[in-house]
């Protein structure tokens, strides 16, 4: 029998020899590997931190001793070692386990997270709770080198060495976060990897002082002291010394048995924080990983032999972030004030062709987005055109910088937000359903979304053009198969497009609902329900002339967004009906995503779940219009009875 198939909780695991813990991180890697190579699943971050997962639980009496990790792409030996092996082949998909970190899936899951630089603060929360209890279990905060450069926490970092409070963290070191790391702090993390002759030369004479008879330990413990000053002033560690952590390191963190002896040290440490500086491999046990990380970051099913993946059907038409990243490049040839900058995502945002073709015009600034706006608004100040891109749910790091460095000052900053909407299988932390509701609200802010792919690249150079904060919201995924070889054209700001004419009812879509209503009101007319659709184009400025004269003129206005309906699109334009004394005279009906956590899961089930795709538009235009048919004849049924 298998050691994994003996493993079902930690407590199982803790059972084992020391001198077993690396098969077991072996068969737990390959498990990994075979399950990925079926459905896909971000498995470069989990296979680098297999033998971390073994070694945190083997010495450490969790879910007792609180064990917090940071993002959670790392984290499926995690998953595999705390009873969810079985249902690793469900993960990201609807109904299965999470990608990430979430506390109603395990009690070992102490702390959900999706997004980056989160463990260090929460886990600095637990260990004061802990204390203010008078309790006297461990907090161990696991992060990456990348995650340890976010702002939040190196605040956590600062707070932490202040109040000497006894926590332990887990540095994974393997010089990646999805990209490559950037920054000054991976390059000082480097310094102290090129120290590791310095301390393998200090454990050896260490060891060979105390081995002298008699005045061995009294020489060790001298030759300490001497050691500690001389480090102090040569070695790049000593700077975590100074920000009042003990250093532990580096270890080889695919050594599950140094691993824990690390751990053990870390754990007698009582006088304040510890850092355990491990260095790893993304990627690790499986050659194709290791050689492309970010390929390979996230992936769907792919052949195990070969590392090819399972070809699937090939979209038809280009994705949103290919044709953001050409219309960049075509944008930023004509304009030299143009500048590109992303928070750690450059492939994923299509900044990485910007980087290529205007090395000295693209910046990556690591996983900061708050110091990314900023930035840029700096960069505006002296006449630069600074575009960030940044995915929707990351941007939502930057909202006060967004607010108070950019949009108060009224900057020429502009805002292309990935990802925007309903993004499938990494769920509730990814979706990006906010922004329209934190960006209207602002002042100064332009607001925009593309019904596709080609209107994308004339909202590009439009909001490139206006002067002053703006934004645009564009979905994961393939377009729609619009033209997109045609010179972009300005757009009137605030200006709305009519698509369909005619009718009581008028559906008015914001972005990638556009198409889906063009859809369902093909559907309406063949029932004898003509429809007007629009395509809003703007949340803010709202195309106002356009939406007052529907409201005149029609018995029913639906307004359609992939987003939260609170503070979002449909709210915009109620709101102006309101001010304008017309909400009295016509239904309107808000259609959108409800108020609460929406799930991992393919984004068509999910758009279909809610009502958003054309079947879902058309049976609520449909039973609106019916209610709306059925007030009316039973008015005109009143006022035959009262003339009667």
């Amino acid at each position: 029998m298998k050691l994994l198939e003996q493993i079902n909780s930690p407590a199982d695991l803790r059972r084992l020899r020391p001198e077993q813990l690396q098969e077991a991180a072996n068969e737990i890697r390959q498990y990994i590997l075979e399950t990925m190579s079926r459905v896909g699943g971000h498995t470069g971050a989990s296979l680098g931190a297999v033998e971390l997962a073994v070694a945190l639980h083997y010495a450490f009496d969790t879910p007792r001793d609180r064990l917090v990790w940071d993002v959670g792409h790392q984290a499926y030996a995690h998953k595999i070692l705390t009873g969810r092996r079985e249902l690793l082949p469900t993960v990201k998909q609807y109904g299965g386990i999470s990608g990430f970190l979430r506390r109603d899936e395990s009690e070992f899951d102490t702390f959900g997270a999706g997004h980056a630089s989160t463990s260090l603060s929460a886990a600095l929360g637990m260990a004061v709770a802990r204390d203010e209890k008078g309790e006297d279990h461990h907090v161990v905060a696991v992060i990456g080198d990348s995650s340890l450069a976010g702002g939040m926490a190196m605040e956590a970092v600062n707070q932490a060495g202040h109040l000497k409070t006894r926590l332990i963290v887990l540095l994974n070191d393997n010089e990646m976060s999805i990209a490559p790391a950037v920054g000054a702090l991976t390059g000082y993390l480097n310094r102290i990897r090129e120290a590791q002759g310095y301390h393998r030369f200090k454990d050896e004479v260490g060891e060979t002082l105390r081995e002298i008879p008699s005045f061995g330990e009294r020489l060790y413990q001298a030759a300490k002291t001497v050691k500690d000053a001389i480090a102090a002033a040569v070695l790049p560690g000593a700077l975590v010394n100074e920000l009042g952590f003990k250093y532990i390191g580096y270890v080889d963190g695919h050594n599950p048995r140094a691993l824990v002896r690390a751990l053990e040290e870390a754990k007698q440490i009582k006088d304040g924080p510890v850092i355990v500086h491990a260095l790893t491999q993304k990627g690790k046990g499986y050659p194709a990983r290791e050689r492309n990380y970010y390929a390979w970051h996230a992936t769907g099913p792919f052949d195990l032999k070969t590392g090819e993946a399972v070809k699937a059907a090939k979209p038809s038409h280009p994705q949103y972030t290919a044709v953001f990243g050409q219309t960049m490049c075509e944008l930023m040839a004509r304009d030299e004030k143009i500048v590109a900058l992303t928070a750690a995502m450059p492939d994923g945002t299509g900044i990485d062709k910007v980087l290529e073709k205007f090395p000295a015009r693209a910046f990556d600034v690591g996983i900061a987005e708050q110091h990314c706006v900023t930035f840029a608004a700096g960069m505006s100040t002296e006449g630069l055109k600074p575009v960030c891109a940044i995915y929707s749910t990351f941007l939502q790091r930057a909202f006060d910088q967004i607010v108070h460095d950019v949009c108060i000052q009224n900057l020429n900053v502009k805002f292309c937000m990935d990802r925007a909407g309903i993004v499938g299988a990494d769920g509730p932390t990814h979706h990006g359903l906010l922004d329209i509701a934190y960006l209207r609200a602002v002042p100064n802010m332009i607001a925009m979304a593309p019904k596709d792919e080609g209107e994308m690249r004339d909202m590009l150079y439009t909001m490139i053009e206006h002067v002053g904060p703006a934004a645009m919201r564009y979905p994961r995924g393939s377009g729609t198969g619009a033209d997109i070889k045609r010179e972009p054209q300005l757009l009137e700001i605030g200006k709305a497009e009519l698509l369909r004419d005619g009718g009581e009812v008028a559906i008015v879509a914001y972005g990638t609902m556009a198409h889906p209503s063009l859809q369902a009101a093909e559907a309406l007319a063949k029932e004898g329900i003509e429809a007007t659709v629009v395509n809003a184009r703007f949340v803010k400025p709202l195309d106002a002339g356009l939406l007052l004269a529907l409201a005149r003129t029609k018995r029913l206005i639906v307004t359609v967004e992939e987003a939260y309906l609170a503070g979002g699109f449909g709210s915009a334009v109620t709101e102006l009906l309101e001010e304008n004394g017309l909400l009295e005279r016509l239904r309107v009906v808000r259609m959108g995503v409800p108020d609460r956590v929406i799930t991992h899961g393919d984004p068509k089930l999910l758009l279909a779940k809610y009502g958003l795709d054309a079947d879902g538009i058309y049976t609520r235009v449909r039973e609106s219009w019916e209610v709306l048919e059925e007030r009316r004849a039973g008015s005109r049924a009143r006022d035959a009875q009262v003339k009667g």
